[in-house]
């Protein structure tokens, strides 16, 4: 169960169900048994498009695209009057820097595919373009799937911030394999072979001591080690 509003983390060792979930969610995939329901209605009952209109998800495999940073921020065509809602959903992706570099702005070519001029922008600025799409939309629903695993640990921490303090009022759910920034989350489920095994948040899981705490920790060491 998540209440409107809530920033929850779905943690788990590789294939142990997470980005599943999300794509029944997101009803790319239709669920075989069980039942998904949002506001108490089966997402069954809805038209596939007009339910995804609510929900903005930037996946491991994003891309971007031979067209202008504004049309790959709005996902199509752009328009002067969404210069605004551009520029804002650059800002809550930690883009302003980047951004102020390119010769034309948000109308600066983005790969040489179509212009020679193109710019190429490293991985980690290429998620924030990502990233920023989910913010150029009034989604009520926010999924972020390893959103930012391009980045260094320290980029990656303020990236969340950023990200946090602009979904203020938004649902947000987190996927990723780096529990720094699970620490962060209202509620924290940790998925093992298909299944949920443990709920609750940070703290409350690492007094649990089971797999959740063992997962940190071997993290935290390896960061010392580092």
């Amino acid at each position: 169960e998540i209440k409107k509003g809530e920033k929850v983390a779905f943690v788990g060792y590789n294939g142990a169900g997470k980005t599943t979930l999300i794509k029944l969610l997101m009803r790319l995939y239709d669920t075989t048994s069980g039942e998904i329901l949002y506001n108490g209605r089966n997402i069954s009952d809805f038209d596939p498009e007009k339910y995804r209109e609510h929900i903005g998800a930037v996946f491991q495999d994003y891309k971007i695209f031979a067209a202008t940073v504004a049309e790959n921020v709005m996902g199509g065509e752009y328009t002067d009057a969404d210069e605004e809602a551009v520029l804002s959903a650059l800002r809550a992706a930690s883009f302003e820097e980047k951004l102020k570099q390119l010769p034309n702005g948000i109308h600066s070519q983005l790969t040489t595919e179509f212009s020679k001029d193109g710019v190429g922008l490293s991985g980690g600025e290429s998620q924030k373009i990502a990233i920023a799409r989910v913010f150029a939309r009034p989604f009520e629903l926010i999924i972020m799937d390893e959103p930012s695993s391009a980045l260094d640990p320290i980029a990656e921490y303020e990236l969340n911030q950023s990200i946090l303090k602009n979904a203020e009022g938004k649902t947000v759910i987190f996927i990723s394999h780096r529990l720094s920034t699970t620490r962060m989350a209202d509620r924290i489920y940790m998925f093992d072979s298909g299944a949920l095994c443990e709920v609750g948040s940070h703290d409350e899981l690492m007094k649990r001591d089971g797999k959740y705490a063992e997962m940190f920790r071997l993290q935290a060491e390896k960061y010392r080690e580092e």
